[in-house]
């Protein structure tokens, strides 16, 4: 399915989004937000799958919002278009994929800008192509970061380099944003495809519950106390320790073999 700007398919348990918009650069207008909010609600309540790729087409991965969109009109004074814009479309949107319960892999093939790169970061493993760049040019269009990219970043790459990044209106290559901390790795263009669905595909035969339980403690910990967050991890735990698949993963460990999780 494709008409919308996002070619969406489901295989081997793994939901692929592929942004497909590449002659207005895969900028979000409002059938492709609509589509990926649509997509992701689907991935939630799937339970065939089990992990999430995201990736474009083209040289772009995606340039953020449309500035063409009616929404984004300039005019004299307020634009109350562009606050129930973010309220009621990009915001329930970031929270749904930045809260998935199931692994998310974005695959960044190109120029990552604005509220493009912000999605790519929501994901929990980023790698990109090395010719990819990421870009807040927020405040080169007198606005602030949006799509989560105040809290995304700083949590990432800390403040200093959070600030210069937004407040200069930077932009930086694969391999800065690897070495920041910003993605988890780099890999030739002509590697990317492959390496995402290596990553997508060890994520879908893994054990579900206990990746959805390391995806919550690690986001959990920003806001917890040490001690809170030592009594999180034990009530995981806890409940991990009763699944199917820790014993089979205890099981293979003891038999020297490969685990094969359900």
């Amino acid at each position: 399915m494709g008409e919308s700007g996002i070619l969406f398919s489901v295989a081997d348990g793994i939901a692929r989004l592929v942004f497909s918009r590449p002659q207005r650069s895969n900028a979000l207008d409002a059938s492709m937000r609509q589509a990926l909010a649509d997509h992701l609600k689907r991935i939630e309540s799937d339970d065939t799958i089990r992990a999430v790729l995201l990736t474009g087409t083209g040289k772009v991965f995606c340039a953020g919002q449309d500035l063409d969109d009616p929404l984004m009109r300039v005019c004299d004074g307020e634009n109350p278009s562009v606050g129930r814009l973010l309220h009621e479309e990009y915001n329930p949107l970031m929270r749904r994929l930045y809260r998935c319960v199931k692994p998310t892999v974005c695959a960044v093939n190109g120029a990552a800008i604005g509220g493009g790169a912000n999605i790519a970061l929501a994901c929990d493993l980023v790698i990109a192509a090395r010719s990819a760049r990421f870009v807040q040019p927020y405040v080169n269009l007198g606005i602030t970061l949006d799509a989560g990219g105040s809290f995304l970043l700083p949590h990432r790459i800390g403040q200093a380099r959070a600030m210069g990044l937004a407040l200069l209106g930077g932009s930086i290559d694969a391999e800065t944003a690897a070495s920041w901390g910003l993605i988890w790795r780099v890999v030739a263009d002509e590697e990317l495809s492959a390496e995402a669905e290596k990553m997508a595909r060890q994520l879908a035969k893994g054990p579900a519950a206990a990746i959805t339980a390391i995806k919550a403690s690690i986001k959990a910990a920003s806001a917890n106390t040490f001690d809170n967050q030592l009594d999180y991890e034990r009530d995981l735990q806890k409940w991990l320790s009763t699944t199917n698949d820790y014993a089979e993963g205890i099981r293979a460990f003891k038999e020297h073999r490969a685990p094969v999780f359900r």
